[in-house]
């Protein structure tokens, strides 16, 4: 029997012509539209047990699977069904999905109440919860008996092995249904491994190409708005270049390959904007100055002990204007520390600095950066520059020992743009700036400003003697 026929008599009248119908239920109790691809997903969730969507940015993805959520518990018998979602974050639990489920189910005046601890019960039935389970532990899952269940992975990616185990427990019989969605970002998870062919994964892909915008299939206007523009994806494409690994994945909806040559993977810089508990933000206050040159834009990155603050830029080719930026920012923030990269007139902007504050115009120690020089550890890198980008930049993500929710997009492109290689000894050899600069489209200002913030720099004596190195590190933030 059909997993519509199976049920049909059990289920009231009004529901049962949508039992297989996600779309004409959506259009019906909640006068809502679904344009093309999330029918398509919908659709998908009837007529197969596990379904994987890889999409784009801005595609909708949290608003489909609440009106999957909203559909399954109106159509199905109270007490033989239950919706069960789970994402990295609380944040994205609660703030995101269940938001969208609170929505539909005010729009639709449908049955039972869905309060802020992200649960729906209809008297003192549970039909629906959404969890981010502590530690990811898979045991909380267990217990959770119901005919029809449905359940719900968003933000996939961020959703380790032994969860999606737990989730397969849980979903054992024919009516179970399981919808993953996510932005994929990060080609070592196990989402990933679900998208790949022969995985038994119904897999839909989203590219920001298949939106109404470029097929020109018609939507209401208000919808039109809320997907991705023509503007939004040659402005993407500009300001990340095509072979960007964020391009790949927010644009495009498809993997990056995290490239054996890449310094920080797209995936660990991801990860340090999701952090499940957001790192204190009471520790040092460090500014990093990647003073422009030859066009480039100045920029000023801020840091509170391990994460990331605000930014500054400035486009002016007077090094006193970008001295009386850089004042401003040590006022306005409370800096203690800043770090200055001298090449070019970036050694006239550390000098007035300097000057200024032998005058008392601010209290920060100014720093003078040469990423041209060798490293202080010459037996693992050659230049400083390589040993920011990797001790530093690359340490700091693999560990998730830098908390960079507060990073835009464009940093992040940048962050995760340049390749490195070994040279005869061994050590990590960061491709000059120019070859990154080529791939982008555009100098990495302001990731070299971020690196510049988190770098721990030689312990200054006086006002330019040098006493001792202390070694750029994780373990410093």
């Amino acid at each position: 029997m059909s997993f519509a026929g199976a049920v049909l008599d059990r289920i009231y009248p009004v529901a049962s012509k949508f039992l297989g119908n996600p779309v004409g239920w959506v259009s019906d109790r909640l006068r809502g539209f679904l344009w093309s691809k999330q029918r398509e997903i919908a659709q998908a969730v009837v007529d197969h047990r596990r379904v994987a969507v890889k999409s784009s940015h801005g595609i909708g993805k949290s608003f489909i699977v609440a009106q999957l959520a909203a559909w399954w518990t109106d159509v199905h018998p109270v007490g033989e069904a239950i919706v069960v979602s789970t994402a990295p974050t609380n944040d994205q639990v609660g703030a995101i999905l269940w938001e969208e489920i609170r929505a539909a189910h005010r729009h639709g005046e449908l049955p039972g109440e869905v309060g802020l601890d992200n649960r729906w019960r209809i008297g003192k039935v549970l039909v629906g919860m959404g969890r981010k389970p502590a530690d990811y532990n898979p045991h909380t899952f267990q217990g959770i008996h119901r005919r029809y269940v449905l359940v719900i992975i968003d933000e996939a990616c961020g959703i380790p092995a032994q969860l999606w185990t737990a989730v397969e427990a849980i979903t054992t019989n024919e009516h179970c249904r399981i919808v993953a969605i996510g932005n994929p970002d990060d080609p070592s998870s196990e989402f990933a491994k679900v998208c790949r062919p022969n995985s038994g994964w119904q897999v839909i892909g989203v590219s920001s190409f298949d939106t109404p915008a470029f097929t020109g299939e018609p939507v209401p206007a208000g919808l039109l708005e809320l997907l991705p523009s023509r503007e939004w994806v040659e402005d993407a494409k500009r300001r990340w270049g095509e072979q960007s690994p964020l391009y790949q994945s927010k644009v495009l909806g498809e993997f990056p390959e995290n490239a054996d040559d890449t310094v920080v993977p797209l995936s660990w810089a991801e990860a340090c904007r999701n952090l499940e508990q957001p790192l204190p933000g009471d520790g040092p206050v460090e500014l990093g100055v990647d003073v422009g040159a030859g066009g480039d834009e100045t920029v000023i990155r801020e840091r509170r002990g391990p994460a990331v603050g605000r930014v500054w830029r400035n486009q002016s080719r007077d090094p006193m204007e970008v001295v009386g930026l850089v004042v401003q920012c040590i006022h306005a923030t409370g800096a203690t520390s800043v770090k200055v990269d001298v090449i070019g007139w970036g050694w006239g902007v550390w000098g007035r600095l300097v000057e200024l504050r032998t005058e008392g115009t601010h209290a920060a120690i100014v720093h003078p950066v040469n990423v041209g020089e060798a490293s202080t550890d010459p037996a693992r890198w050659p230049l400083l520059r390589d040993q920011l980008w990797w001790g530093v930049g690359r340490e700091a993500s693999e560990h998730q020992a830098w908390d960079l929710g507060g990073l835009d997009d464009d940093t992040v492109a940048q962050l995760t743009a340049p390749k490195y290689t070994l040279d005869s000894k061994g050590r990590v050899k960061v491709e000059p700036k120019a070859e990154t600069r080529k791939r982008l489209g555009r100098s990495p200002d302001d990731a070299d400003a971020l690196l510049l913030a988190y770098y721990v720099p030689p312990v200054s004596v006086g006002e330019g003697l040098v006493e001792f190195y202390e070694p750029v590190s994780i373990s410093n933030f």
